[in-house]
């Protein structure tokens, strides 16, 4: 009897527990043991497991977040990690290993499988700037939550007259920006992949207010950069993948806007109320499929491969491939969204 690990890793998204619900039920179906591996890569560092049956996955469909736990531990980075993970791998009798997670946990499972690991890849991101797919799992949500919070913000701005930046997730691409802008009617979107302009942002509010328009909503993804600049930050340490902690664009695009127009400003920070929350119907599906596609990518023994959306069709695909290059944002996504600028 084979015997499958599974474990979530990176920052946690709604639409995993639907992968981990799939994976035991395809499996268990295929006549497979499943074990859950505790907080990503660390529980197979320090051995922390637990035995993953019906009982274990009941009623987690709707819920958000990941009942594995997960953390940012890189086995690159720890004195030893790798070797513990190949020793685990053995002492657990482990045939396989379906790994959910972004582009940092796919890329040590990119690692581990040209060291003789065998591991199936499944792609999880709310920034969906992962390559080879056309989408991932908690994006679909965190969407719509950013979306709703755009137009919560509509009616406070326009009764107060007030600027309002909206500062949603995207740390090298847009997507949310640019998709929760469309969607939620934003008047400027400002994301990674452009350098911020501010005069011209500036001069979009005042041709706003020069038309009779009191008000204006403006979308700007974490990771945003103005011309001239780095990225804004709330600290400078970096975790194990090399990644620093965004945050505060929104306040620095604020303050430049009411120093240069005189319009009262206010900033929103979404942060992890993108994250949280039960999945959207789109992301518990697309969650269910990816975790019985990877079941069956175990069985036919596709190692070193990652499950894909292609349109309407679930398919896989070279890991290292899907992880080398972001995705970031389709420019003619943007130009669409620039027609409403302004």
């Amino acid at each position: 009897m084979a015997k499958i690990g599974i474990l979530t890793g990176g920052g946690d998204c709604p639409g995993l527990n639907p992968v981990i619900r799939a994976v035991v039920r395809k499996g268990l179906n295929e006549g497979y043991t499943i074990v859950g591996i505790k907080n990503g890569w660390k529980g197979l560092i320090e051995n922390d497991t637990v035995p993953l049956d019906l009982a274990a996955v009941s009623g987690i469909l709707p819920k958000g977040g990941t009942i594995l736990g997960t953390s940012r531990t890189n086995p690159y980075k720890k004195e030893g990690g790798v070797e513990k993970v190949k020793e685990n791998f053995k002492k657990l009798g482990l045939d396989a290993l379906i790994a959910v997670g972004g582009e940092d946990t796919l890329g040590v499972a990119t690692k581990l499988t040209q060291e003789g690991i065998p591991v199936v890849g499944v792609p999880k991101t709310i920034d969906n700037d992962l390559s080879n797919t056309d989408y991932t799992f908690g994006f679909d949500t965190a969407l719509n939550t950013a979306t709703e919070c755009i137009d919560r913000l509509h009616t406070t701005a326009e009764s107060h007259h007030r600027i309002m930046v909206a500062e949603v997730m995207g740390r090298h691409a847009g997507w949310i920006a640019v998709e929760a802008g469309i969607a939620g009617g934003a008047d400027v979107i400002l994301i990674p992949e452009l350098p911020i302009d501010i005069k011209e942002v500036c001069e979009t509010i005042k041709k706003r207010h020069s038309r009779g328009k009191t008000f204006s909503i403006i979308v700007v993804a974490e990771g945003a950069q103005f011309k001239e600049g780095d990225f804004i930050t709330q600290e400078k340490k970096l975790d194990e993948f090399g990644h620093v902690r965004l945050g505060g664009i929104g306040e620095s695009i604020a303050a430049e806007i009411e120093k240069r127009t005189g319009y009262e400003t206010r900033v929103t920070v979404l942060g992890h109320i993108q994250r949280g929350g039960t999945p959207s119907a789109f992301d518990r599906v697309l969650g269910t499929r990816f975790g019985v596609k990877a079941v069956e990518m175990v069985k036919n023994k596709k190692f070193g491969r990652m499950v894909a959306l292609a349109g309407n069709k679930i398919i896989d695909v070279n890991i290292q491939e899907a992880t080398g290059t972001l995705k970031t944002v389709d420019m003619e996504l943007y130009e669409i969204a620039k027609v409403f600028f302004g």
